[in-house]
C-alpha cells in the first residue's frame, strides 16, 4: 500500500510543506517552504531527505499556484522524492482555529469546509489562507482525500470554568467568545513524546508544556488531557511574545485608543506587531539580538528579558497549583529549545518541589531531547524539539488509511 502524505502549513504568503512516506517508519522525503506569495521576489526552496537542495524564483501569484509549484519539484526528475502524484495518498492541513466545533481532526468534507469558513471570524489572519491551501488541493487533486488538524483542538478538553471569560454570558453565546487555546499540535507532540522517553504512563502524569518561540504559549496537561493553557480566544493573551502584549489590561487598552486617537485595526496592529519583546526592548522581536544588546548592558534589552522570564514563571507556577503538583516540565520552540540562560533561570525557581537542574545537561542543546535536571529530582525538566507535522502526517493517515489501497 502506497502511504506517502504531503503536509501543508498555509500563511498569508507563504507555504510550508513537508512530505511522508508514512509505511516506511515515518520517513521524512523532502521539506520546503514558499515564500513571498504574490509578492515580488517569490520562490520555493525544496530540501531532500538525501541532502538534495533547490531554490527556484518565480512569479508566484496564489496559493493555488504555489501549491503547483511544490507539486512540480516534489515529481520533478531531478529534485522529485516520487515519480508521479499518484503516489500521494492524502494531503494534511495544518488549520490555525476550530472553534468550539472541532475538538480533534477531521477527514475535509464539503460540510467540514463550510463549518471551518464559519470560523474565519476567530482567526483572520491565519484561517483564510489554511483554506485557500484546501481549496487548491481540492482543484488540482480533486479525487485525494484531506484531513485537518487544528491548533484549537487539543484544548477542547479544558473545563468551562478554565476556558470561559468574566464577561456577559449572553456574548459567548452569541460569538463563541472563550478561551480557546493555541499550539495544541506542538503540546500534544511533547508532552507524548516526554511520557515515552521516560518510560511513563501519560495517563498518570502532571506536564506543564512550555511552547517558547516568536508566539509562545504554556499548557497545563494531566493524565495527556489539557486542562488549561496561557493562550485565550485568539493568539495574543498570555505570555509575552516576540511582537504580542501577552496578558495586558483591557481597561488600559481603551485608554490607549482613546488617548492616541486609534481604531480597532491600528490596535490590533499595535497589540500583535509592536509589543512584546520588540515594544519593551526597541530593538528587537528575535531573542538572539535582545540578549546580545542585553550583554552590552542595554537596560531596556535587560528589562524585556526580565519581562519575558518572569511571566513564564508566574503561569508555570499557577499550572503547578491548578494540578496540585509536576511531573515534568518542558521546553520546546525555537526558544525554549535554545535558551540555556532562559532553561535555568525558570528551572532555578522550582527547587522547592524538588527540580534540580544538572548545568552540564543544560548547555548547547540544538535540536536535541535531553533531560536537563539530575537524577534526585522529583520533577523532570526536559528539552523536546516539537514535530507538528509529524502529528498532522500521523492523524492524516489513521483518518485516511481505509480510504486508501
Amino acid at each position: 500500500m502506497i502511504m506517502k502524505i504531503l503536509i501543508l502549513n498555509c500563511g498569508s504568503s507563504s507555504i510550508k510543506y513537508q512530505l511522508f512516506d508514512m509505511h516506511n517508519n515515518e520517513v521524512l522525503l523532502a521539506k520546503g517552504i514558499v515564500e513571498k506569495i504574490g509578492l515580488l521576489g517569490s520562490f520555493i526552496k525544496n530540501s531532500r531527505s538525501d541532502g538534495d537542495e533547490v531554490k527556484l524564483v518565480g512569479d508566484i501569484f496564489d496559493h493555488q499556484q504555489g501549491i503547483e509549484y511544490v507539486l512540480g519539484v516534489l515529481t520533478s526528475k531531478k529534485h522529485g522524492s516520487i515519480e508521479s502524484l499518484d503516489e500521494l495518498a492524502a494531503v494534511g492541513h495544518r488549520v490555525v482555529h476550530g472553534g468550539e466545533a472541532f475538538n480533534g481532526s477531521v477527514y475535509i468534507s464539503d460540510e467540514v469546509i463550510k463549518t471551518m469558513e464559519e470560523c474565519v471570524d476567530l482567526a483572520p489572519l491565519h484561517n483564510p489562507p489554511n483554506l485557500k491551501g484546501i481549496y487548491a488541493i481540492k482543484e488540482l487533486l480533486p479525487d485525494i482525500p484531506q484531513a485537518g488538524v487544528f491548533d484549537t483542538a487539543f484544548h477542547q478538553t479544558m473545563e468551562p470554568s478554565t476556558y470561559m471569560y468574566a464577561i456577559p454570558y449572553s456574548l459567548y453565546k452569541k460569538y463563541g467568545i472563550r478561551k480557546y487555546g493555541f499550539h495544541g499540535t506542538s503540546h500534544r507532540y511533547v508532552s507524548q513524546r516526554a511520557a515515552e522517553i521516560l518510560g511513563k504512563d501519560i495517563n498518570k502524569l502532571r506536564i506543564i508544556s512550555c511552547h517558547l518561540g516568536n508566539g509562545a504559549s504554556i499548557a497545563a496537561i494531566q493524565n495527556g488531557k489539557s486542562v488549561d493553557t496561557s493562550m485565550g480566544l485568539t493568539p495574543v493573551e498570555g505570555l509575552m511574545m516576540g511582537t504580542r502584549s501577552g496578558d495586558f489590561d483591557v481597561g488600559a487598552l481603551t485608554y490607549i485608543m482613546h488617548k492616541e486617537e486609534i481604531g480597532v485595526e491600528a490596535t490590533n496592529t499595535l497589540i500583535n506587531k509592536h509589543s512584546g519583546v520588540l515594544g519593551v526592548s526597541g530593538i528587537s522581536s528575535d531573542m538572539r539580538e535582545v540578549e546580545k544588546a542585553a550583554g552590552e548592558g542595554n537596560e531596556r534589552a535587560l528589562l524585556a528579558l526580565e519581562m519575558y522570564n518572569k511571566r513564564i514563571i508566574k503561569y508555570i507556577g499557577a499550572y503547578i497549583a491548578e494540578m496540585k503538583g509536576l511531573d515534568v516540565l518542558i521546553f520546546t520552540g525555537g526558544i525554549g529549545e535554545n535558551a540555556d540562560n532562559l532553561r535555568c533561570e525558570v528551572m532555578n525557581n522550582f527547587g522547592f518541589i524538588g527540580m534540580i537542574p544538572d548545568p552540564e545537561k543544560n548547555i548547547g542543546l540544538r535540536g536535541k531531547e535531553a533531560v536537563i535536571t539530575t537524577g534526585e529530582s522529583s520533577a523532570v525538566a526536559m528539552v523536546i524539539p516539537t514535530n507538528e507535522e509529524l502529528v498532522i502526517a500521523r492523524d492524516t493517515y489513521a483518518i485516511v488509511k481505509d480510504m486508501v489501497k
